[in-house]
């Protein structure tokens, strides 16, 4: 018999002999006593399995976190009847201009993500991402998919990528289309006024969080996430244009990664843009990267206070050159998906104001090989 067990019993034995409460109440008393030990116990218990670990490791002050809903609903949501259309980009664009830029504001109001994903055919880790999703509202995010106009694959009835793909134009890498397609994804996710925080990411990109812990992430925070800084170096300044001036100076260029998080204010100003974009398409060109110097250096200049000028996107060029390390089967370990989660390689960031160590929602670029050992260690490690 265990401590609470026999102590249990001793009160009981103690309110027999009182003479004080007939026995049926000492017994539902005690029993009611018995019940919230046990309840105490299982929460203790709850909290300690993995996936509720990292929800609430996320942050240490609380992240946003939708109210539980009475209806059960299926892990994928049939596709919007706009995801496949007719518009030119130029009408894509202007229609998505027309949308509201404002997205609820009370903590009731379901605020959704769209997770955009430009691809280049096959997405290798997409069991990994279909892990991720399942079993939640579907009435929380929302997929879109820009792959090459000539793949037209498409994955199994019950993927979550399932008719998620939307009209696309070729893409090169270096080149100005390769913001045509983040402007294409914005555009056909504002579509859907529900969409309230839209996240760029590679089909080499992976979750370092459940779905639970990243959606409170961002639909909790006060600020996009756009990664926008001055490079004095030859990767930096070194890649503006004078020819760019008026319009943008040399003490208004900005670096930054190409993978965001932003708000649907900050989404609705990239799409309506046609000041700054034109000037980028003309005059960076290779080795200017439109991908690394347009978006941070446009959010730099119209919605500085908005930012929180840090990505949510892990990429290592510690290794230098034109592409970041790519992670194989070989290179997966524990240790690396921890140093990627908890911010142990860098300084801490901020989140609301306020210091954390959680810098890093999503992480790339992962080869197709190390499919399978993520897979392994997602239930324990990831949370999902």
């Amino acid at each position: 018999m265990n401590p609470r067990t026999r102590r249990i019993a001793d009160l009981l034995r103690e309110c027999l002999t009182s003479g004080v409460a007939a026995p049926f109440l000492c017994c539902l008393s005690l029993s009611a006593l018995a019940f919230a030990a046990s309840c105490l116990t299982l929460h203790l218990t709850f909290f300690k399995f993995p996936p509720f670990q990292s929800l609430f490791s996320a942050s240490h002050h609380l992240l946003y976190l939708p109210k539980p809903s009475n209806t059960t609903t299926p892990h994928h949501a049939p596709p919007p009847s706009n995801l496949w259309h007719e518009m030119s980009d130029e009408e894509l664009l202007r229609k998505a201009t027309t949308t509201t830029a404002s997205c609820g504001g009370t903590a009731e109001e379901r605020k959704k993500v769209a997770f955009m994903f430009l691809t280049r055919g096959r997405m290798p880790l997409a069991p990994l991402w279909q892990r991720f999703f399942h079993g939640h509202d579907s009435r929380l995010f929302s997929v879109y998919v820009h792959a090459p106009p000539e793949f037209t694959e498409e994955p199994p009835r019950g993927s979550v990528f399932f008719q998620r793909r939307i009209p696309s134009k070729p893409v090169q890498w270096g080149e100005s289309s390769m913001v045509d397609a983040e402007r294409r994804l914005l555009a056909n996710a504002l579509l859907d006024p529900s969409n309230c925080r839209f996240v760029l990411l590679s089909d080499s990109c992976i979750p370092l969080f459940n779905f639970s812990a990243a959606y409170g992430y961002l639909a909790g925070s006060h600020l996009s996430f756009v990664s926008s800084f001055d490079d004095p170096g030859s990767a930096g300044r070194g890649r503006y244009n004078r020819r760019m001036r008026p319009t943008v100076s040399l003490a208004e260029w900005r670096k930054g990664s190409q993978w965001f998080a932003v708000h649907r204010e900050l989404a609705v100003g990239i799409v309506s843009d046609r000041r700054y974009y034109p000037v980028f398409r003309e005059h960076c060109r290779p080795p200017c990267y439109a991908d690394e110097h347009y978006i941070p250096t446009l959010v730099s200049k119209l919605f500085p206070a908005r930012n929180a000028n840090r990505s949510v996107t892990w990429v290592d060029w510690s290794g230098g050159g034109p592409h970041p390390a790519v992670y194989q089967r070989r290179d997966v370990s524990e240790g690396l998906l921890r140093r990627m989660r908890d911010g142990s390689t860098m300084s801490r960031c901020s989140y609301n104001e306020r210091p954390t160590s959680i810098c890093f929602l999503f992480a790339r670029k992962f080869d197709a090989s190390a499919l399978e050992p993520l897979m392994l260690m997602a239930p324990a490690l990831l949370g999902f």
